[in-house]
């Protein structure tokens, strides 16, 4: 199983929109995706109370060790809130949204160096930029800057640009790929599970069995959305 970890400490960098869009993605790329929601607020039940169609199903949990628990039942190898710690300490990656404002970008530090605490691998996520300026470029290389590492290798392509088709999607309990698969908002997450795929080598080959792959997106109420995805061993090579 690989584990992947949507987490930031500030709000309203767009994490439960990612997480949809993400799991959709993985869904349609061969996956079978399961989210699980720390957030009392209930963005991702909401979203499939919403939803017309049964899976992805969304996983209400609350409890930090009910989290870890949860994810050692899938066989997952083993500041910011326990539930949040918990969650990067059994993730093979740990992707940060941030958007391209000084405010997203300091708040990464919290959640960075908990991955770097833990060795877990990580990438950012520049979420709700503009269609083009210097800000976005601006943002992509201080976030290099902070990492320490180069721009490729720690700053996830492609960045998804804000528009409304995001927010459309999710009050009709869809993804974004759903709503307007033809879209660029559409093509954007693609791209980016593709990365995340690439990053971690989840391909699903034509001759083989469809692999087991949930995806985990706690939201908690002190804290940012998290997000896991898992893949099975069986059918994916190892992390990264």
């Amino acid at each position: 199983m690989h584990t992947i970890v949507l987490a930031t400490q500030k709000g309203g960098s767009g994490k439960s929109t990612l997480a949809i869009g993400l799991a959709l993605a993985a869904i349609k790329a061969g996956h079978s995706v399961r989210l699980i929601e720390t957030d009392s607020q209930g963005t991702l039940s909401n979203w499939q109370a919403r939803r017309l169609y049964a899976e992805p199903v969304v996983e209400p949990v609350y409890n930090a060790d009910m989290i870890e628990q949860r994810l050692q039942s899938f066989d997952t190898a083993g500041g910011l809130s326990a539930a949040t710690t918990a969650a990067i300490r059994h993730a093979d990656l740990c992707l940060i949204p941030a958007r391209p404002n000084i405010a997203d970008i300091e708040a990464t530090a919290s959640t960075l160096s908990i991955a770097r605490a833990w060795n877990t691998p990580f990438a950012f996520v520049l979420n709700q930029t503009p269609i083009r300026g210097q800000r976005v470029s601006n943002a992509a290389t201080s976030l290099a800057d902070e990492a320490a590492l180069d721009l490729a290798g720690v700053v996830a392509q492609p960045f998804i640009v804000m528009r409304n088709d995001h927010q459309d999607a999710l009050s009709g309990g869809l993804a974004v790929s759903e709503y307007a698969p033809a879209s660029k908002s559409a093509d954007e997450v693609d791209g980016l599970w593709q990365w995340v795929e690439k990053k971690l080598n989840l391909f699903v080959l034509a001759d083989e069995p469809e692999p087991q792959l949930d995806a985990v997106f706690p939201v908690a109420l002190d804290v940012a959305p998290t997000a896991y995805l898992q893949a099975s061993a069986e059918t994916a090579a190892a992390a990264s």
